[in-house]
């Protein structure tokens, strides 16, 4: 058979007002153009574990766009989606439907809608999508394809996990690839659209199976930059000590997400500095206490670290390592001065970098279950607004409005060449001034 897989990736903004009123948020521009031009690493891992005897294709939706016709000569199409994406992914698999090619969709939108998805698809994969590949592909080599395969039940131990297909790509279109060394979070945040619904605990990739797939990079790619798609790296402390040393002997550059632990680590940071690690992204979501009351579905972890947000947030930088902090508004607790607290922390801790979004309530979240029976959900099935961005809930501290343009009026003034020119500078500074006292200590 030849298998398109078919990536629906990029950002969007559907809100209208905030359109008009010229929402442009450059650092969030910035990152967004980093994820928009990410390749689909699910894809690429199922092209990877996709027997010889079949030819795959990895294509992405700007690809389609611009060819303005279907791409043809497939005898199955693969198609992998989120929410806010979710309905040009329908749009396609309905015109492959049409032409008589049999279609596959997957991701997380479709895993907890399996029903939705169904009536533009011939089959659904809910979760992990690397359990079931196989089977979908000797039944589709069959024509016996299952209606659907999986469940969010089941769990996938990454030791099996094959090396991803980066060979497909050209890599020149590229400024970062990715890879995976862990699924899931301990933190169970009460909006994770990742974690809460696929993982229903820690998984850690080993270690071979990670420097593997960091070969395979270098070996098309000298020097790269790799971001890791991991929802919180460093929960196993002892397992990173472990490969760091080995990461280090590989000059790369690199990216994760993680939380606000890490900043009272020294040794940790020590080596991740040392292994190329030039960026860590941290969901900070509030910088007051009744922002982060409840956040979490277990317990209130970050609400317990918030009096030492800012030490270790410096610290982590005072190593060399740039922090992107990530603040959520219109959490329930946070009224209209939340723009204003946000402005102030992020003077005080002169983050590199910043990101910020709306609280969004992305299907099969226990945030969504609990704003539609509480009936504050704006628009609910109307997936376009599931963007982080748009907002598509009625806060409670404030309304819609003022959330709308608090977001913007708080952009503008972060993301200006001033703010963002004094936080970078200030990096600098604090890495210069760690430079000389550690010389001074050395003499």
């Amino acid at each position: 058979m030849r298998i398109g897989l078919i990536a629906m990736s990029g950002i969007r903004c559907y809100d209208a007002e905030l359109m008009r009123l010229g929402l442009t948020l450059p650092g969030f521009v910035e990152r967004s153009k980093t994820i928009a031009s990410l390749p689909s690493l699910g894809l690429l891992t199922l092209a990877g574990m996709t027997p010889p005897e079949h030819e795959v294709g990895y294509l992405e939706v700007p690809d389609i766009r611009t060819a303005g016709t279907l791409p043809d000569g497939f005898d199955l199409a693969g198609i992998s989606s989120y929410s806010a994406q979710v309905d040009e992914a329908y749009e396609l698999g309905d015109r492959y439907l049409a032409a008589g090619v049999p279609v596959v969709l997957g991701g997380p939108h479709v895993s907890v809608l399996p029903e939705e998805a169904a009536a533009h698809c011939t089959s659904v994969v809910v979760g992990h999508g690397e359990l079931h590949w196989r089977s979908v592909l000797a039944d589709a080599a069959a024509g016996r394809l299952q209606p659907r395969y999986g469940s969010l039940e089941d769990d996938y131990d990454l030791a099996e996990a094959p090396i991803p297909r980066f060979e497909l790509l050209d890599v020149a279109r590229y400024n970062r690839l990715t890879i995976q060394t862990s699924r899931g979070c301990p933190h169970r945040c009460e909006f994770c659209a990742g974690s809460m619904i696929f993982c229903r605990r820690y998984r850690q990739k080993p270690i071979a199976k990670v420097l593997a797939e960091l070969d395979r990079i270098l070996a098309i790619w000298p020097r790269p930059f790799v971001e890791l798609a991991d929802d919180n790296s460093f929960v196993d402390r002892d397992y990173w000590l472990a490969l760091l040393p080995e990461i280090a002997k590989r000059d790369i550059r690199w990216f994760t997400e993680t939380d606000v632990a890490v900043g009272n680590d020294d040794p940790l940071l020590d080596r991740l500095r040392a292994s190329g690690c030039a960026e860590v992204l941290i969901g900070l979501e509030s910088p007051v206490a009744d922002g982060l009351d409840g956040v979490e579905t277990r317990a209130n972890w970050k609400l317990k670290r918030l009096p030492h947000y800012l030490a270790a947030l410096r610290n982590i930088q005072e190593h060399g390592i740039r922090v992107n902090g990530c603040f959520v508004l219109g959490l329930d607790g946070q009224g209209p001065e939340i723009f204003d607290q946000v402005r102030a922390f992020v003077r005080d801790a002169d983050l590199f970098d910043v990101q910020i979004t709306v609280l969004t309530p992305f299907p099969g979240t226990p945030l969504h279950a609990r704003l539609r029976a509480e009936g504050r959900l704006l628009d609910d099935g109307n997936w376009k607004r599931c963007t982080l961005f748009d907002v598509n809930y009625e806060p409670r501290g404030m309304t819609a409005r003022q959330l709308r343009e608090g977001l913007r009026s708080l952009g503008v003034d972060i993301y200006s060449t001033e703010w963002t020119r004094r936080r970078r500078d200030r990096f600098k500074a604090r890495l210069r001034a760690r430079g000389r006292r550690q010389r001074k200590g050395t003499r």
